[in-house]
């Protein structure tokens, strides 16, 4: 088959899959309670929000290129971080964050002739770092009171701990195994990776913050853990819709309110577009 009608018809999957999320969303909210929620915004915590959501993407900036710089790609801080928020840019409106991964590796092998298989290797074991870091605060955050009777109602009580034990573990045999080079650049980036979502935790709990949300902290940050795993998967197109349908489905589990877990999660899609316009103007 064409390569560029396989390419079409995979993003109209995903644009469908995207307005499917979205329908099931807007079905099961009260539009007009929604927006009386985001209306009563706090500005000061939303502020807040923007900066530690911003720390964490330089945090991640670093991450990369520690993986970069493993695979013999020497590139400079400042010329990565660049990169990276054009990066951001393209995540916008492309599957999964993937569109910025690949303007990055085209970039890098373009200017720099760095072998695409090594750049690539570097960005999904940056992807896959970034994704046990948050399984594992994910994990931690499920022993928080409401969090734990859930987990105790679904019967899995009893794997998280094991999972919890297990899980750096199973990645440092992955990389020992089939990424030897990486290995030791692996501990650091793995603290970075913990660093990146503590400050994106942050950024959640000032939005929260920010509507005025006074309990059940914990049920909404699990909620939003478990959406960020779910918006990482290339199912949507720059994960819309994902994080809602996660929001509007843990309502059924959680002390959460609909209208604004919903009305949180557009928050934080807001906070990652005004996070990605400076790389409108990094280009060049």
């Amino acid at each position: 088959m064409n390569p560029k009608l396989n390419k079409g018809l995979l993003n109209a999957g995903k644009l469908i899959l995207t307005g499917l999320a979205l329908w099931l969303v807007w079905n099961k909210i009260d539009p007009e309670a929604t927006w009386q929620v985001l209306k009563s915004l706090h500005p000061s915590p939303f502020l807040l929000a923007l900066v530690f959501f911003n720390l964490s993407k330089i945090i991640s900036s670093f991450r990369l290129n520690t993986y970069f710089q493993a695979g013999a790609c020497k590139v400079g801080e400042l010329e990565n971080l660049r990169l990276y928020y054009v990066g951001m840019f393209y995540n916008l409106f492309l599957p999964g964050g993937i569109g910025g991964d690949g303007y990055k590796v085209y970039r890098l092998n373009k200017l720099y002739h760095y072998p695409v298989k090594a750049l690539i290797t570097s960005s999904l074991l940056d992807r896959l770092s970034g994704l046990v870091a948050l399984l594992a605060l994910t994990a931690g955050l499920s022993f928080m009171a409401d969090n734990w009777l859930l987990m105790q109602e679904w019967n899995i009580q009893p794997l998280i701990i094991p999972a919890l034990l297990l899980l750096y573990p199973a990645w440092w045999l992955v990389l020992r195994l089939l990424f030897r080079i990486y290995l030791r650049a692996s501990p650091k980036a793995d603290l970075l990776s913990l660093g990146v979502q503590f400050f994106q935790v942050l950024s959640a709990f000032a939005l929260l913050y920010a509507l005025g949300v006074g309990q059940a902290h914990a049920s909404y940050l699990f909620l939003f853990l478990i959406s960020s795993v779910v918006a990482v998967l290339p199912f949507t197109i720059g994960g819309v819709g994902a994080r809602e349908l996660v929001m509007v489905l843990g309502v059924q589990y959680l002390p959460v309110e609909v209208n604004t877990a919903v009305a949180f999660s557009l928050l934080f899609f807001i906070v990652t577009v005004l996070s990605s316009l400076p790389g409108v103007f990094l280009k060049h």
